[in-house]
């Protein structure tokens, strides 16, 4: 996949472009479907396929107070597109200026000039450009002009039962009660945060659990307060079953400002201070809470270890047969 940061001239010289446009932030099944959606008609127009995104999510510049916690950082969102086949990613950088922008100016700059647009999918409620006064009428009408297809898709519904479209909010709502299995349903993939080991107060080694303190970037969505099993990758690769604390820590703090991630990997036992971590959650075991003494703390911390081995078991043998 093309990482194009540079706007400034054609991006493909004597070529066209079937495109599509959005934060796509998570890169859920939504906007998979989009995404095939426009391989499909680029290879069949002999184009080049291409999704036009952002540096960073728009609503962190146009309304910074309501903005939403990210689904994906820029670097998964960029590993999650390359994996969909598209040839290339535009990366925009948004800023005030850009933010400003009025939707016919971004349509002729970007669609136009940079990328020849032969088509633009996008869903059927798309909206872009300053005051977020572009719309799918307005692409239609100057696709008239600039010769290029205005294709509007429906958007996904959910397989649930649950009355509505697939969409990131859908996902940090499940994320926000701990409901990682239907988080991880609507993704289309496991959810998982990135940060860095950091020095914790050791009190998981001393009660006989070890456990990665990963710091994650406070502007990344995480699941609620809870005991999860999931997935601990190193920055060499190496991946660990974990169960993964996600939580203020009742048993031993009256009140503490901030909720921390610990990861006790169940099969590794060394020092991981100051690495890059990637923690996937693929089942919620329960919620914290308040424990009377360590010894019911360490019994509870052994019954959550196996019930995450058996999870986690069975979560593998069920990708392996898929």
């Amino acid at each position: 996949m093309q990482l194009i940061t540079d706007q400034s001239s054609p991006a493909f010289p004597g070529e066209r472009s079937v495109i599509t446009i959005g934060a796509y932030d998570g890169v859920h099944l939504g906007h998979q479907a989009v995404i095939a959606q426009v391989r499909e008609l680029a290879e069949a127009r002999g184009c080049r396929s291409v999704l036009i995104t952002f540096d960073k999510h728009p609503a962190t510049v146009v309304r910074p107070a309501s903005a939403p916690k990210l689904l994906t950082s820029p670097e998964q969102k960029l590993d999650l597109l390359g994996a969909t086949g598209i040839d290339a990613v535009v990366m925009i950088a948004f800023d005030e200026t850009q933010a400003a922008e009025s939707p016919e100016s971004f349509v002729t700059r970007i669609i136009v000039e940079h990328l020849a647009a032969s088509a633009i999918v996008v869903g059927e409620d798309f909206h872009f450009g300053s005051g977020r006064d572009g719309n799918v009428d307005l692409l239609s009408k100057m696709g008239a002009e600039h010769d290029f297809d205005v294709v509007p898709l429906t958007l996904v519904p959910r397989s649930d039962g649950i009355d509505e479209p697939i969409s990131s909010t859908a996902i940090r709502r499940a994320l926000a009660g701990g409901d990682v299995t239907r988080a991880n349903a609507l993704l289309g993939h496991v959810f998982e945060v990135n940060g860095r080991v950091v020095q914790g107060d050791q009190r998981g080694r001393l009660l006989g659990f070890p456990t990665a303190n990963v710091e994650v970037p406070n502007r990344l969505c995480i699941p609620a307060d809870g005991v999860y099993a999931g997935i601990y990758e190193r920055e060499n690769g190496d991946t660990h079953h974990c169960a993964i604390n996600l939580g203020r820590r009742p048993t031993f703090y009256e009140f503490a400002e901030t909720s921390l991630l610990e990861a006790h990997l169940l099969d590794f036992d060394g020092d991981l201070y100051g690495e890059a971590a990637t923690v996937r959650f693929t089942h919620f075991l329960r919620s914290e809470r308040k424990f009377d003494g360590i010894d019911a703390l360490i019994e509870q911390l052994r019954f959550d270890v196996e019930h995450a081995k058996t999870l986690l078991i069975d979560f593998e043998a069920s990708r392996d047969s898929a």
